[in-house]
């Protein structure tokens, strides 16, 4: 008897929601901690070798997209050291750190190059991204994918990003461009709400290859702002065969000098391994870390305290700089001229946008807090071929512009909304702001003035034994450089 034609069409699209699956990350055969995607491996060689020059681009949508790049353009623009070896700042980068709409901008430099200056603008910067993608998620084959619980709104987006900019393009990959940037994409573990970092240490964990994954997946994850996207979702191999955890994770945990936040980075680590959990679920980098900033934090603290954290650098040049990029805006809500509280909507909006203003904020604090004491560390114990002890200088460079010096800036950057498209006018006048902030930055300008000095210490101090902190410390870090 032949079927009838409702039948056949509830039958193939029964097959087709069957059938529509995220794409599963690829599992790991032998953990190698000499290869794959991970700083101490691939971490490029740059032009000033007594120079570590970090980025971090913090979320906000095309917003924060639009400043990173304009952060990019200007260091190209800057020329840097001695007479005969001047190049652009740019070529110093060599580590990017970021989450959310900063994700696009890194994602895409890591890969392209400076093919991004001609490239990026018009695919991602002045694009209706948003419309677009709002628009695949209504196409009628793309509503019958979605109704798999397989197959969300982020692994339709995460296709999309692949079609604009990332071309099917790997972590695997990425180690075929020496000299760019090391990219480490974030983005927010939903079960702990831990930051969750791309990179094959953090994969190691998981017993999964980040090799075959691809970036469009990180960025998607990096930009799933929840509510509007989805979680993308890992499959954790370490559940369905555990293994003795990394002796690191019991070091950290077992050592009484170590610090609480190396302490719960252990933990969140053992969280992968212990077998309980089968799959991660990852949502928008902003939750943990809006600004891109913990990684470089907790290496920082690692390094401080000679911890066996993974990704932590084994040894610091001269000088550390690190260009924070905040597109967090101010929001003014008129609250404080009414009697009655404010509706639930907005009352939560203006939790989260507080919370993150201000987790920022110590963020930032503490990160310059850390480095001025592995400094004085540094300083005290290490004897950098000079003839005294050699201050290892430390730049944080913060650019924020939610509190801009001219009002009608201000008031413009704060009323631009957290959207995946701009009207062009704003992202040029988002540009020229980043641009100029830069430019006016004083702990930047102390950077290319020091980075165009030819002394062979740079800002060489005597310091006395006491300064920097502990003798424990200071023996720990030794040792460690000895070793090495």
């Amino acid at each position: 008897m032949a079927l009838k034609r409702p039948t056949i069409l509830l039958i193939l699209v029964s097959l087709i929601t069957g059938c529509a699956h995220y794409p599963v990350n690829a599992p790991l055969r032998t953990a190698n901690p000499r290869s794959g995607y991970r700083f101490q491996v691939v971490a490029p060689q740059t032009n000033s070798e007594d120079l570590l020059l970090m980025l971090a681009f913090s979320g906000g949508g095309t917003r924060a997209a639009a400043l990173s790049y304009s952060v990019l353009e200007e260091l190209k623009k800057t020329q840097v050291g001695s007479p005969g070896n001047q190049h652009p700042l740019l070529e110093d980068v060599g580590l990017i750190s970021s989450v959310s709409g900063g994700s696009f901008t890194a994602a895409c430099y890591a890969l392209w190059g400076e093919r991004i200056f001609s490239d990026f603008e018009p695919l991602f910067l002045k694009k209706h991204v948003q419309t677009a993608l709002l628009l695949r998620t209504l196409a009628p084959w793309n509503q019958v994918r979605l109704a798999s619980p397989r197959f969300s709104r982020s692994d339709l987006a995460a296709e999309y990003y692949d079609h604009l900019l990332f071309k099917g393009a790997t972590f695997g990959g990425l180690t075929a461009h020496p000299g760019r940037p090391f990219l480490s994409v974030n983005a927010t573990d939903l079960g702990s709400g831990a930051r969750f970092e791309f990179t094959q240490d953090e994969f190691d964990l998981l017993r999964s290859d980040l090799s075959q994954f691809s970036v469009s997946r990180a960025v998607a994850a990096s930009s799933a702002f929840p509510v509007y996207l989805t979680p993308v979702v890992l499959k954790n191999y370490s559940a369905e065969q555990p293994e003795s955890e990394p002796e690191w994770i019991k070091t950290i945990l077992e050592e009484p000098a170590a610090s609480s936040r190396l302490k719960y980075v252990a933990l969140q680590a053992r969280s992968y391994v212990d077998g309980h959990r089968h799959f991660i679920h990852l949502l928008d980098g902003g939750l943990s870390d809006n600004l891109g900033l913990r990684g470089a934090l907790d290496r920082a603290i690692a390094r401080e305290q000679s911890s066996p954290l993974p990704s932590a650098p084994s040894k610091l040049p001269r000088r550390v700089a690190i260009i924070v990029v905040d597109a967090h805006r101010d929001l003014e809500y008129g609250w404080d001229s009414k009697e009655h509280s404010p509706g639930l909507g907005a009352l939560l909006g203006s939790v989260g946008g507080a919370a993150i203003s201000h987790y920022s904020f110590e963020t930032t604090e503490l990160f310059r807090e850390v480095m001025a004491r592995l400094s004085r560390e540094r300083a005290s114990c290490l004897l950098t071929g000079a003839s005294q002890p050699v201050e290892i200088s430390t730049y944080t460079i913060d650019l924020h512009f939610n509190q801009l010096a001219d009002e009608s800036d201000r008031r413009f950057f704060n009323s631009v909304p957290t959207r995946l498209q701009l009207p062009p006018s704003t992202v040029e006048r988002l540009k020229h702001l980043a641009a100029v902030e830069l430019r006016r930055n004083p702990e930047f300008q102390t950077l290319i003035h020091d980075l165009g000095r030819t002394d062979e210490a740079p800002n060489a101090k005597a310091v006395s034994t006491e300064a920097g902190g502990s003798a424990f410390l200071c023996q720990q870090a030794s040792g460690a450089i000895e070793r090495k």
